[in-house]
């Protein structure tokens, strides 16, 4: 993914809310299965990682995209952002600039 590829995600990802937020748990499977699954209906998500996790953040979004083959495209804080295009070209919302 290029810079300008991950400006244009970032800019996007500005206006939304967290879909998940993560606590003091963690990452459990039904979590990462979770994200999985909404990776699967939406391209990008963004995930909140509460005051009562002890983990990092940049940790767990390392962890959550190797796990659903996505990519990381932000962490801010407690705020990660995550991107998975549609494996059907024709069913892309988001098109990426060159």
């Amino acid at each position: 993914m290029t810079s300008k590829q991950r400006a244009y995600l970032k800019g996007l990802a500005m206006t939304m809310d967290a879909v998940f937020q993560i606590g003091k748990s963690s990452l459990t499977p039904e979590v990462t299965a979770a994200v999985e699954e909404t990776l699967g209906a939406r391209e990008l998500i963004k995930i909140g990682v509460l005051k009562n996790c002890l983990d990092d953040p940049r940790q767990i979004a390392e962890v959550l995209a190797e796990r659903t083959h996505s990519q990381v495209v932000q962490v801010i804080g407690k705020k990660i952002v995550l991107y998975r295009p549609f494996k059907e070209a024709e069913k892309r919302k988001i098109i990426l600039p060159d």
